[in-house]
């Protein structure tokens, strides 16, 4: 493991770093906010999931999100959106391949061979953290647009391993519109009962926990209508009776400026959780 990147921020250190993975098959880059109290305890971690085209870069320098992790004491760990490499498999357009690995794992060829974001999300990146930085084992996790879905996912997945979820803008149920449709036909094959279990809203009807789901949505978002679709989670939930605070936020946009304005209140929802 390899720091690249180290800059003071909020009185901690924001610090971006390479390793390889093993769960991949390819290099990896990873960004870690450790707030200033990180310097002399161990503290909790939220994972940040970031959406199509990113890569660990969108988060740290747009959602000013340091300064509230400070706040509260909470470490902040944002990988990468896909793996990376001349040998990974790739493909036309933004929403397939490369920067947009959809939090899965791939089962179908070329992509299994390295996308694997799930296990590496859920498995391998927080084993390397707390192992390797004053972080205990108490974990949130959070994401936007596709790392919402991501977010939700992994958190309804895993029961017991997540302290607290939420998310900004997330594709609530791939299974029904044109992103997750194109991204699971091709990783997962063409049968829908394959995608079930990467579907947050179907996930929910069965979920193991009911951990809170806090989500934020821009009603002024031009993705809203076609591929985010929020009302099939709240119907979900509703059906499954889980807990789920959908919060419309009018005449916000897709954009890291919606990220920004409510950052702090998530990160605030997580701390309570994750200090608890």
């Amino acid at each position: 493991m390899e720091r690249i990147e180290h800059r003071a921020c909020a009185g901690g250190w924001q610090d971006v770093y390479r390793h390889h993975s093993t769960t991949l098959g390819c290099d990896m880059q990873f960004a870690v906010y450790l707030p200033p109290q990180a310097a002399s305890q161990k503290l909790p971690v939220l994972y940040w999931l970031s959406g199509l085209t990113c890569t660990e870069q969108n988060f740290i320098t747009k959602a000013g999100a340091q300064r509230y992790a400070a706040e509260h004491g909470v470490i902040i760990v944002a990988p990468d959106t896909s793996p990376r490499g001349d040998d990974v498999a790739d493909a036309e357009g933004y929403d397939l391949g490369k920067g947009a690995g959809f939090y899965l794992n791939a089962t179908r060829a070329p992509w299994a061979k390295h996308y694997r974001m799930h296990d590496y999300v859920a498995q391998e990146l927080p084993a390397l953290i707390e192992a390797n930085f004053p972080a205990t084992d108490a974990r949130g996790i959070s994401g936007h647009s596709m790392g919402g879905h991501g977010a939700l996912v992994i958190a309804l997945r895993n029961p017991g391993r997540y302290r607290s979820v939420s998310a900004f803008s997330p594709i609530v149920a791939p299974t029904h519109v044109p992103w997750g449709q194109k991204a699971f036909t091709a990783y997962l094959g063409d049968n829908p009962a394959d995608w079930a279990q990467w579907d947050a809203c179907q996930l929910v009807a069965n979920a193991g926990e009911r951990l809170p789901l806090l989500v934020d949505q821009g009603e002024g978002d031009e993705f809203l209508h076609t591929q985010l679709q929020p009302q099939r989670l709240q119907q979900a939930c509703d059906a499954a009776g889980h807990p789920l605070s959908l919060r419309l936020q009018p005449g916000y946009d897709h954009s890291y400026y919606f990220i920004a304005s409510f950052i702090g209140e998530h990160i605030a929802h997580h701390a309570r959780a994750l200090n608890a």
